[in-house]
């Protein structure tokens, strides 16, 4: 397994060279470790395929973006690759489902479902109101910590596969998962407030 550090020289490479070997390299590693994550998440092979594919071109064109000193390149690749399956998403949805505000939290539908046939017209406006709240502090953390709650809480991954997928250490995991329910509790008081 290669270090972040051969990580970083290869982005560089592609960053100031155009160097197609270290692209190579890097979409070796990545690419199906992408396509992986997408498929867990839910979305078909084909449509895990294409975006991890995205992704990788993504990276190829903005190499020069790229800060080792704010993330690692996986963190950075994961947060593209979240954005491009929130995407997906959205407009998949837009065309079927206009009642949808958020497509980031897809594993509370079926509990909001659920609940929605029980609920009075009161309880179905606070369940909005909180989830909006929620969305606009999620949207507020930085994309590494959002990252690892997605993981963690929505996805239901354990926090050493999590660790793995990113390439971090298991303790930055947990330290980024702490840290990032903090915020968001303090964010959620604040909004509610």
């Amino acid at each position: 397994m290669p270090t972040n550090d051969e990580f970083n020289a290869w982005i560089r490479a592609v960053a100031t060279n155009d160097d197609r070997e270290a692209f190579a390299a890097l979409f070796g590693h990545f690419a199906p470790r992408i396509k992986g994550y997408l498929v867990r998440s839910g979305m078909p092979a084909q449509v895990a395929e294409d975006l991890a594919q995205e992704a990788m071109v993504i990276l190829w064109r903005r190499a020069d973006t790229f800060d080792p000193q704010r993330a690692a390149l996986s963190t950075w690749l994961f947060t593209i690759t979240r954005n491009l399956r929130l995407d997906h998403h959205r407009r998949a949805n837009s065309h079927g489902s206009a009642g949808r505000l958020d497509h980031d939290i897809d594993v509370w539908d079926g509990e909001r479902q659920t609940a929605d046939l029980c609920a009075g017209p009161e309880e179905l406006v606070q369940t909005a109101q909180r989830e909006r709240c929620v969305r606009r502090a999620l949207a507020e953390l930085p994309p590494e910590h959002a990252l690892v709650l997605q993981l963690s809480f929505f996805e239901e991954r354990p926090h050493a596969a999590i660790a793995r997928e990113l390439d971090l250490p298991l303790g930055t995991v947990k330290s980024r998962i702490r840290m990032a329910v903090a915020q968001l509790r303090r964010k959620l008081d604040q909004l509610a407030s």
